[in-house]
C-alpha cells in the first residue's frame, strides 16, 4: 500500500498537532464547545427594531456596534446579501437600512443612499418577502392588506385538515403560532424615535407577486383565491378569542426557558411581541424569560456586535469529539470524553415533542442542536452524538456508561424514519409539498422532508452500531440514498453547502453500510468529487448552487470546510490513495494559519435554501483537523476502509 513518506508524515502530524492544540484551548470549562453562528444582516437588524417596537431603553453602545457590523457587511452592489459576496437581497436590504436609520445613520450618507437607490430600482420596500412586509406592517409602513392572511383559527383545525400546523416543519410552527396572534391583533410598534422609511416606497407600485418562483401556477392561484376569501370572512369574536388563547397556551407550553421558543430567533422575537400585544408586562415571567432568550443570542465584540439566529453547542461539541478522537492523541481523547460527558445529560428522555404527533409510539431519546430544545430534538445531532459515544465506548475513553444513551438515541432515530426510507431533520414524513404554495410560504421552506445529508448520517449510525445489512430499515435507508443520487454522481446537501456536503454525507453512510468502493454509486460519487476539485487542490461551492435552475456544478473559491468534506467523502469511497486526496491535503497544510486553524469568509452552512444561510465559525476549524487525522490514520494503517459511519 502507498504509505506516507517520513517527510510527509512529519508535515501532516505537525498540522494535526497544531490544530489539536488550538481546538483544545477553545473547550469551555464544563467540557463543551460552541462557536459563533452567523447569518446575514436580517437578524441583527430585526434585533434593533425589536427593541424600538417594544419601546425599551436602547443600549446605545450595543446599537453603535451593530451599526458597525451592518455597514461592514454591506455588499459592493449597495445592498445586503444573504451570504458573503452574495447577490443583492431586497428583504435583507430593507431591514438593514431600517435598522441603520433607527440607529441614527443619515439617510443621505453614501451607504444609505446607495441602498435606497437599489431598493427603489427594484420596486421599493413593498417588493420584499412576506416576513419583511409583516415587520413593515407592524411599524405602520404598509397595510395589512399586503400580508397573506393567516387566521389564528388555524390552530383549532383538526389534524386531518390539509392545512395544519403538524404538517409544517418545526421552525415554521414555532414562528407562525405567536405570529398568528400578531396578525390577528395587528398592533403598531411603539417606535419612540418615530423613525419611518417612507422613502423606500415607490408610489403606485404594488406588493410582490403572490406567486414565488418555486410555486406552481395552479396551487398558487387556488391559495391566492383562498386568501381573498379569508380576508373577507367576518370571524366570530368568540371563536377568535378561543384561537388566540390556544396560541398563547401552545407558545407558553413550549417556551423553553432562557433558550427560547424553538431556540431560534424569529420564534423567540415573535413570542415576546405576542406577550406584549396580549398585555403582559415586561416583568411577567413568561415575557421576561422570552425576552432574555433573545438577549442570549448576542455576540458582542470590541468594535462590532450582531445577533445570532440560534446557537449550536450540541452540534459543535459532537463534531469536535469526532475530530479529536480521530487524532488518537491522549489529551485530545480526554477532552473528547469530557465533551461527551457534557452531552450525555442533554439527551431528551422525558418529553414527547411535536414529532410524536406523527410517531406517537416512539419513545423520546434525541438530542437538540442548541443547549435545550426539548420539544424539538433533531435526527442529525442525535445520529452524530450516538456515533461519537459509540466510538468512545469501543476505545479506552469509556466502558459501558454510554450504552443506555446510545440505545435510546438509536431507537428514536430508527423510529423517525420516513416512509420513503429517508430521514428529515425533526419530523417523520413531513412531505406535504403542496403547502409550499401557500402565499405565506414565499420562502419555500415550510417543510422538513427527508434529505440526503441527514439520511446519510442516520444510515451511518445504524451501520456503525452493527445493524445487519439485510435489516429492513437499514436497507430502506441505503435504497433511498442510491435512488436520490443525481445523474452526475452527487447528492444534494440540505444543511450544508451543498452538493459537496451532501456527497460526503451520503458516501460516509453508504460506506458504513458496507458498499464497496467499486459499487457504481460509490464510484460515481467519488468521480464527481475528483472532477470538481479546484486547481489549488481545494474544493469550494457557492450558496447560489441552491438556485431553482441549477444545471450542474459551477466553480467557486476553495474553503477549508468544503475541502475537508470532499476529502472525507473520497476517503469513505476508498480513494485515500487517489492523487486528488494528496492535493487536497496539501491545500489544507498550505492554508493552515499561524494559530493552527483555518478561516474562511464564505458561508458553508445551510439554513433555508435560497433564503437563509449560515456561517458556522467552527467548521473551518474542526473539519480540516478531522480530515487530516483520518488521512494520516488510513495512510499509516493496514486498512484503507473508514470503519465509522461518519
Amino acid at each position: 500500500m502507498n504509505q506516507l513518506s517520513p517527510n510527509e508524515f512529519v508535515e501532516v502530524e505537525g498540522a494535526i498537532r497544531a490544530a489539536t492544540d488550538a481546538i483544545l484551548s477553545e473547550q469551555r470549562p464544563d467540557g463543551h464547545w460552541v462557536y459563533e453562528l452567523e447569518a446575514d444582516a436580517t437578524i441583527p437588524a430585526e434585533y434593533v427594531l425589536l427593541v424600538h417596537y417594544l419601546a425599551e431603553t436602547p443600549n446605545l453602545e450595543l446599537e453603535k456596534k451593530i451599526g458597525v457590523y451592518l455597514r461592514r457587511i454591506q455588499g459592493e452592489h449597495g445592498g445586503w446579501p444573504l451570504y458573503h459576496e452574495g447577490a443583492f437581497d431586497i428583504s435583507a436590504t430593507v431591514k438593514a437600512y431600517f435598522a441603520l436609520k433607527m440607529i441614527g445613520d443619515d439617510i443621505d450618507a453614501p451607504h444609505m443612499a446607495r441602498a435606497r437607490e437599489e431598493i427603489r430600482k427594484r420596486g421599493g420596500a413593498i417588493k420584499a418577502n412576506v416576513f419583511t412586509r409583516i415587520l413593515l406592517a407592524l411599524y405602520g409602513q404598509t397595510s395589512w392588506s399586503n400580508i397573506p392572511t393567516i387566521p389564528p383559527e388555524l390552530i383549532l383545525l383538526p389534524r386531518w385538515f390539509p392545512v395544519h400546523l403538524s404538517k409544517m416543519s418545526y421552525w415554521a410552527r414555532t414562528v407562525i403560532v405567536p405570529l398568528l396572534v400578531l396578525c390577528a391583533r395587528q398592533p403598531l410598534a411603539k417606535n419612540p424615535r418615530d423613525i419611518h422609511i417612507d422613502e423606500l416606497f415607490v408610489p403606485g407600485v404594488g406588493a410582490a407577486s403572490p406567486r414565488a418562483p418555486h410555486q406552481s401556477a395552479g396551487w398558487s392561484a387556488f391559495f391566492a383565491g383562498l386568501d381573498k376569501v379569508l380576508k373577507a370572512v367576518p370571524w366570530p369574536k368568540g371563536l377568535r378569542a378561543v384561537a388566540i388563547e390556544e396560541c398563547r397556551r401552545w407558545t407558553t407550553e413550549r417556551l423553553n426557558g432562557e433558550d427560547g421558543l424553538g431556540a431560534i430567533y424569529p420564534a423567540m422575537a415573535n413570542s415576546v411581541m405576542m406577550y406584549d400585544v396580549l398585555g403582559y408586562a415586561p416583568e411577567h415571567p413568561d415575557r421576561a424569560i422570552a425576552r432574555k432568550s433573545v438577549e442570549n443570542l448576542l455576540i458582542v465584540k470590541e468594535h462590532e456586535a450582531y445577533c445570532q439566529p440560534c446557537v449550536s453547542p450540541v452540534w459543535d461539541t459532537a463534531l469536535v469529539a469526532h475530530a479529536l478522537m480521530e487524532t488518537r492523541d491522549e489529551k485530545a481523547n480526554a477532552a473528547a470524553a469530557r465533551g461527551l460527558e457534557w452531552l450525555k445529560p442533554l439527551q431528551v428522555l422525558d418529553v414527547a415533542g411535536d414529532w410524536a404527533e406523527e410517531k406517537p409510539d416512539v419513545p423520546p431519546g434525541g438530542w437538540a442542536f442548541q443547549y435545550r430544545n426539548d420539544y424539538y430534538p433533531d435526527l442529525d445531532d442525535t445520529a452524530v452524538v450516538v456515533m461519537a459515544m459509540d466510538r468512545a465506548r469501543h476505545s479506552r475513553l469509556a466502558q459501558r456508561q454510554y450504552d443506555d444513551a446510545i440505545q435510546r438515541g438509536a431507537i428514536w432515530v430508527n423510529g423517525l424514519q420516513s416512509r420513503n426510507g429517508g430521514w428529515g431533520a425533526f419530523d417523520a414524513d413531513n412531505s406535504y409539498y403542496y403547502l409550499n404554495n401557500i402565499p405565506f410560504a414565499d420562502h419555500g421552506a415550510l417543510l422538513d422532508p427527508p434529505t440526503e445529508d441527514v439520511s446519510g448520517r442516520c444510515v451511518g449510525m445504524m451501520a456503525q452500531l452493527g445493524v445487519p445489512a439485510d435489516d429492513p430499515k437499514l436497507k430502506a435507508g441505503v435504497d433511498y440514498l442510491i435512488q436520490v443520487q443525481r445523474d452526475d454522481g452527487s447528492w444534494w446537501g440540505r444543511w450544508g453547502v451543498n452538493y459537496i456536503y451532501g456527497t460526503w454525507s451520503a458516501l460516509a453512510g453508504l460506506n458504513g453500510a458496507g458498499l464497496k468502493p467499486d459499487h457504481p454509486t460509490m464510484k460515481k460519487g467519488a468521480d464527481w468529487l475528483v472532477e470538481i476539485q479546484n486547481p489549488d487542490g481545494g474544493w469550494g461551492e457557492n450558496c447560489n448552487s441552491y438556485k431553482l435552475d441549477y444545471k450542474g456544478y459551477e466553480p467557486a473559491p476553495s474553503t477549508a470546510s468544503q475541502t475537508a468534506w470532499a476529502l472525507m467523502g473520497l476517503m469513505a469511497a476508498g480513494e485515500v490513495d487517489h492523487p486528488a486526496v494528496a492535493r487536497g491535503i496539501n491545500y489544507l497544510k498550505a492554508t493552515q494559519e499561524a494559530d493552527g486553524l483555518w478561516s474562511q469568509p464564505h458561508y458553508t452552512g445551510g439554513g433555508f435554501p435560497r433564503v437563509f444561510y449560515l456561517n458556522y465559525h467552527g467548521y473551518p476549524k474542526f473539519f480540516p483537523l478531522w480530515a487530516l487525522a483520518r488521512y494520516r490514520n488510513l495512510k499509516s494503517g493496514n486498512s484503507r476502509r473508514v470503519e465509522f459511519g461518519l
